[in-house]
């Protein structure tokens, strides 16, 4: 070192930089949806988070409250818009329940099949996303959203939408869908193995990737439990749960399928990522266990759909595996064509909780990493 450069290092070791609290949000480019998170940073380190919800509030629980049944059938999958399917399947399931109502077995495999299509689309987009917000702007971002659009266009078939789908409802599926359909569906199931090899030859190994995600955002399995994570950031750090085989629903008990989770006590940002990338591999081939085992023929209502829609009175809860985690819904009926009370347990609202303790000790480059590791859609933090 030359005198020079040990002159000015003399001179700096003793600087000390000004603590700052700065906002990012609540509009940013980079946070998929309007969250503002005060920061408060020694240099370029993050020192404490707050994570400020509420800009995207859509009144969730008033409106079920204040909508007749059939009405709010309509409503919920604005919510969590990257899977509506789930969202109606909870409230589905939870007026099922309480109501007693058989739902055929035909609208069973229907709902399972159109689910993890959907599975599929959130984190296909999540994956394309994820990329833009680490900086790779040169086209693969555009990659996952060729294969979001062949399943949206099977999706818009038989739902009449291609996002909003309200297709699932109280009994069963509003429409069957015709012959070729499933065979436009099998061959979709054929093809997008290798779609995912295509991907991850350009992310799993990409240096720029790894440096950017590995040993980034550690949650811990104990940390994972006491937030009340689920899904993804939950399989990822070390504890195996999935709804659909911890306490199986509709047809899932009659498939083969395996739970991705990784055997650790810590999982970071690249973790997350390469999980949910298997569950898009797993998916695909329940779809195509349905396929092949699904009754083609029969009744997909058990509950006739009518402007004057009752559920008996008492309560209910339901809950399916979404792609953020467990998604349930708590009604209270008395009988009449209005819920007397809604509440949802929102997967995104928990799995964000955790953020101000992941950014700690990090620098500001790394928040995006961590932030989009979670996947989370801010409507539904904010019902």
């Amino acid at each position: 070192m030359t005198a020079e450069l040990q002159a000015v290092q003399i001179k700096t070791d003793g600087l000390k930089t000004d603590k700052m609290i700065i906002n990012m949000g609540p509009q940013h480019p980079s946070t998929h949806g309007v969250l503002r998170i005060i920061l408060t940073l020694d240099g370029e380190m993050v020192e404490h988070a707050e994570c400020v919800v509420g800009h995207l509030h859509r009144g969730q629980e008033w409106q079920g409250q204040n909508r007749t049944w059939f009405q709010y059938q309509a409503l919920i999958d604005r919510v969590d818009y990257l899977s509506g399917m789930f969202t109606s399947w909870a409230m589905a399931r939870s007026c099922e329940i309480l109501d007693d109502v058989v739902v055929p077995e035909r609208a069973e495999w229907l709902r399972v099949v159109t689910s993890e299509m959907n599975r599929i689309t959130s984190h296909l987009l999540w994956l394309g996303t994820y990329l833009i917000d680490l900086g790779a702007m040169f086209g693969f971002p555009f990659y996952p959203f060729r294969d979001r659009e062949k399943l949206f266009d099977l999706l818009e078939e038989v739902a009449g939408q291609r996002m909003m789908f309200n297709y699932i409802r109280m009994g069963g599926v509003q429409r069957a869908p015709k012959d070729d359909w499933y065979k436009r569906l099998e061959a979709f199931t054929k093809e997008f193995p290798d779609r995912i090899d295509e991907y991850e030859s350009i992310v799993t190994e990409n240096p720029i990737f790894l440096k950017r995600t590995k040993g980034v955002g550690l949650i811990t399995k104990a940390q994972a439990k006491d937030y009340g994570l689920t899904g993804p950031p939950l399989r990822a750090s070390g504890v195996n749960f999935d709804l659909r085989t911890a306490k199986p629903y509709s047809i899932y008990d009659k498939l083969k399928f395996k739970v991705h989770w990784l055997d650790q006590d810590a999982g970071d940002t690249w973790d997350r990522y390469i999980l949910r990338v298997r569950e898009m591999r797993e998916s695909n081939e329940i779809i195509k266990q349905c396929l092949e085992m699904m009754p083609k023929t029969g009744e997909i209502l058990g509950k006739k759909q009518i402007a004057g829609l009752r559920v008996k009175a008492g309560e209910g809860f339901g809950a399916v595996e979404s792609p953020r985690g467990v998604l349930g819904c708590y009604i209270v009926s008395n009988g009449s064509d209005k819920a007397v009370r809604f509440r949802w347990r929102n997967p995104s609202f928990s799995n964000l909780s955790i953020l101000p303790e992941m950014l700690a000790g990090h620098p500001l480059s790394d928040i995006m990493a961590m932030f989009g590791s979670l996947d989370i859609i801010i409507p539904d933090v904010d019902r």
